[in-house]
């Protein structure tokens, strides 16, 4: 099985630069593609990164503010273009619905292909998205808008059979393999019951985490959702000598994320979001790193193994 990964599509904030896309991420769990924020140029860095586009059926828009949804038009239009049949599933908050129907009204387009709007409006963390891999959560976060991150953690993985042991019980059949892979003990027919731990081959599964947590001012509340996550990505949106401009703003600054990923015990935390004042982004990795060492500066399109 392929280890979970992320790609880092854009990380700058809201101006595109040369070398900068705004916000979007592209995040490989257990076999799903999920596509957090969608700003402007997102689908050519989804060739860029050789993603298949069509493999993509869940976007998680964190709020409307452009930087991280103008590109989302265009990757609907591509998916028509492309004869997409797939439902496609959004998860944002309200308002996104009517920004696309409106857009496809005065350009009288349309989209066969089935969508699916599920809106976000809970302050609360929540789980929002679940199937037999993965569960997803929405993290309160606190900006100018209602905002939210995200929260993916792995479910426990089926158990191996041991086949050896499987054979020498002659009622199981084929139909009972999946019950004992998910744990559960076989009974036979005279009621004698056969251990899950006999039928199975123990093994150690380490179960993943990635948490989103895009703009937001400093808010050590959000610590106790992302606890001992493997990675972290955390708006840095300014370096620490305009924190009072971040507080303004609705941002956070390099050393403020550093001090989310400390609290939170995270294994290793990846700034983005930078703002154009800072050419150099090399600043904001080396305040970062003061307060919590396993920091580091976002990088267009590399892959960052969970």
């Amino acid at each position: 099985m392929i280890k979970s990964y992320l790609i880092i599509l854009g990380c700058n904030s809201s101006l595109p630069t040369k070398n900068f896309h705004p916000t979007s991420q592209i995040l490989y769990m257990r076999n799903n593609y999920f596509l957090i924020d969608c700003g402007e140029g997102t689908q050519v860095q989804l060739i860029k990164a050789k993603i298949k586009m069509n493999k993509i059926n869940n976007i998680f828009i964190s709020h409307l503010h452009g930087d991280h949804y103008f590109g989302i038009m265009g990757i609907l239009s591509t998916y028509q273009l492309l004869g997409r049949k797939n439902k496609l599933n959004i998860y944002s908050p309200k308002g996104l619905k009517n920004i696309i129907y409106e857009n496809l009204k005065w350009s009288k387009s349309k989209i066969t292909y089935p969508l699916n709007f599920i809106t976000l409006k809970s302050k609360k963390f929540k789980k929002i998205y679940k199937d037999e891999n993965v569960n997803i959560y929405i993290i309160p976060l606190k900006h100018k808008i209602y905002t939210n991150g995200f929260l993916f953690k792995e479910k426990k993985k089926l158990k191996n059979l041991n086949i050896k042991n499987v054979k020498k019980i002659k009622e199981i059949k084929i139909s009972d393999y999946l019950k004992i892979k998910k744990g559960k003990d076989f009974v036979k027919k005279n009621g004698e019951k056969i251990s899950n731990s006999y039928l199975t081959i123990k093994k150690k599964n380490k179960l993943l985490s990635y948490a989103f947590c895009s703009d937001t001012s400093f808010k050590p509340k959000i610590c106790k959702y992302l606890k001992n996550v493997d990675l972290l990505y955390h708006e840095s949106t300014f370096l620490h000598e305009k924190k009072k401009l971040a507080y303004n703003r609705g941002h956070s600054t390099s050393i403020q994320a550093a001090k989310i990923a400390k609290l939170a015990n995270v294994k290793k935390l990846l700034l983005g979001h930078y703002s154009c004042r800072f050419p150099n982004i090399g600043k904001f990795e080396k305040e970062a790193k003061k307060i919590f060492n396993n920091s580091e500066t976002s990088k267009i399109l590399k892959i960052y193994y969970i």
